[in-house]
Order: structure tokens, then C-alpha cells, then sequence
């Protein structure tokens, strides 16, 4: 697939202002394009679900330019991510592919973070993971940085808050806030093992891990985080239309609440939006 060249010498600007180009889709044209592809493997239809979520691929990247990584690197990787989540996004599961994409852009971002950082025996848990990627936010909501260490008290937080050891707080913060450290350093005194000979990864691909997980799970925990934003009647129907393990369908809310079909559309609609905007600032 072709999509516009990210160059890291002073591409960058160039590159944001060329994806401006790609139109936004609207949820109809979305649908249709994305029915095209998975029924007839249409190849031009997957490219312009590609090219419209470019925008959202680079904001999301942008998020982890503390990591000390090129932005253009980022983005690339963001591009793969965007590109995984076409093949597998199901237009008749109900949600848009920007909801869905995002979980492929971010897995694809924190892959490439985490196999760029030397951070051996990282972890692999997603408990682990999440301390990796919050635990500097953390450190700032709770103003801990005066000498640069976290106090026991901000440590017991950290861990309480993230479901992780007291212990795996102290020694991710020892790695994310000392100096990088080459993987060719050797290991101990004794054995002449370095760095690099225990960072085989195990992990499971990402086809793998994403087939294995229950879809409808995870667009119910997306939604049901993002649910606040919502006002009492909207957040009924999304509850009703979407969590359900019977979705109620627009004839029963219409007569339910006593308002017309469309108009349920209309709310549902419009809670939605507000459910993909909240979701984009809470991933």
C-alpha cells in the first residue's frame, strides 16, 4: 500500500500537511468502504480507510515522543498499526474504525518502544507494560520528583494504583530515569552473559494476541470508561443498543421513551461521538 513518504530529515512537516488531504469519512462512507473490502478484498477501498486515519495515527504518536524515539519512526509504526486494524475491522460490529484502530496503533507504538529501550526483562504482563508507559505521568500527578526518586509513599500509590509490586515500581523507575544501557554491558561478574543473549521474545504476535481476545469485551470496557461523558438518556441507549446481550433495536427505544425512531438514531448517534472523543483522550 502506498501512502505518503516520512522522511526523519525535515519530512515531518511536510509529511503532516500532505495527510491533511485525505478526506475524513463519514460513518456511511466508512461502512461501504470497509463492506467492500472484507466481501470483495477491494484494495482501493482499504487504502482510503487507511489514508482518512493517518491524522489519528500521528496524534496518537505524538503521545510518546518522551521516550526518546523518532517521531518518524513512531509514525511509521502507528501506519502499520492502522494498517493491521483494516484487515481485521468488521464494519457490521457497530462501532467506527477509529475506535477499533486504536488499540492496533497504540499496540503497535508500545512494541516498537519497548523493543527500541533497552529495558531487559521489561515484562511482558500487561500489568507490567501499563507501569511502563504510566508510570512517568504518575510521577508528575503526584509531584514526586523533587530529588528525582519516588517517596515509599508514592511507590505504595504507584503500585496500588497500577495493580503491580512495590518492588516492579522501584526497579522500572531505576531503568526509565538512570542512562540507557547498552546490550552488549555484561551481566555480573561470573558468566560472560550480556544484555542481549536474555531478551528473546516469547511474546505472541499481534494476529495472535488480538484473535484471542473476545471482541465484544473490549469495546464493552472502551465504552463503559467512557461512559461519564455521557448524559442519563443517552447513556441508556448506548447501554440498551450496545451492552446489551440482547441489543434492543430503534422501534423498541422509540417506544420505550416515547420519541421517534430517528430521533433515537439521532441520540444514539451523537453519544457515540462523544464516546470515540472521550476513548481518544482516555488511550
Amino acid at each position: 500500500m502506498n501512502l505518503p513518504i516520512l522522511s526523519s530529515e525535515g519530512g515531518l512537516a511536510l509529511y503532516l500537511q500532505e495527510i491533511k488531504r485525505f478526506p475524513i469519512l463519514t460513518a456511511e462512507e466508512e461502512y461501504m468502504l470497509a463492506k467492500r473490502f472484507k466481501e470483495h478484498g477491494d484494495n482501493k477501498a482499504a487504502h482510503k480507510l487507511v489514508t482518512s486515519h493517518l491524522r489519528l495515527v500521528a496524534k496518537i504518536a505524538m503521545g510518546y515522543r518522551g521516550y526518546g524515539l523518532p517521531v518518524t519512526d513512531l509514525i511509521s509504526e502507528g501506519n502499520v498499526g492502522i494498517m493491521q486494524a483494516v484487515k481485521k475491522f468488521d464494519p457490521e460490529k457497530g462501532f467506527r474504525l477509529a475506535t477499533y484502530a486504536m488499540w492496533w496503533i497504540r499496540a503497535q507504538i508500545q512494541e516498537y518502544v519497548l523493543h527500541s529501550w533497552s529495558l531487559v526483562k521489561i515484562g511482558t504482563t500487561a500489568a507490567q507494560k501499563k507501569l511502563f508507559f504510566n508510570l512517568k505521568k504518575l510521577k508528575n500527578q503526584l509531584e514526586s520528583i523533587d530529588d528525582g526518586n519516588l517517596s515509599p509513599e508514592n511507590v505504595r500509590e504507584i503500585a496500588k494504583r497500577l495493580n503491580v509490586k512495590e518492588a516492579e515500581v522501584v526497579s522500572m523507575e531505576s531503568r526509565l530515569f538512570s542512562s540507557d544501557q547498552s546490550l552488549n554491558v555484561q551481566i555480573g561478574t561470573e558468566e560472560k552473559t550480556e544484555w542481549q543473549d536474555i531478551i528473546k521474545d516469547d511474546r505472541k504476535t499481534q494476529d495472535t494476541i488480538i484473535e484471542n481476545i473476545n471482541e465484544f469485551d473490549y469495546r464493552k470496557n472502551l465504552l463503559e470508561k467512557a461512559m461519564n461523558v455521557l448524559k442519563p438518556r443517552e447513556k441508556q441507549i448506548i447501554k440498551l443498543r450496545k451492552l446489551a446481550e440482547k441489543p434492543k433495536k430503534l422501534e423498541e427505544l422509540s417506544k420505550q421513551f416515547e420519541i421517534s425512531r430517528e430521533r433515537v438514531r439521532q441520540i444514539e448517534e451523537k453519544a457515540m461521538e462523544k464516546l470515540q472523543n472521550e476513548i481518544l483522550k482516555i488511550t
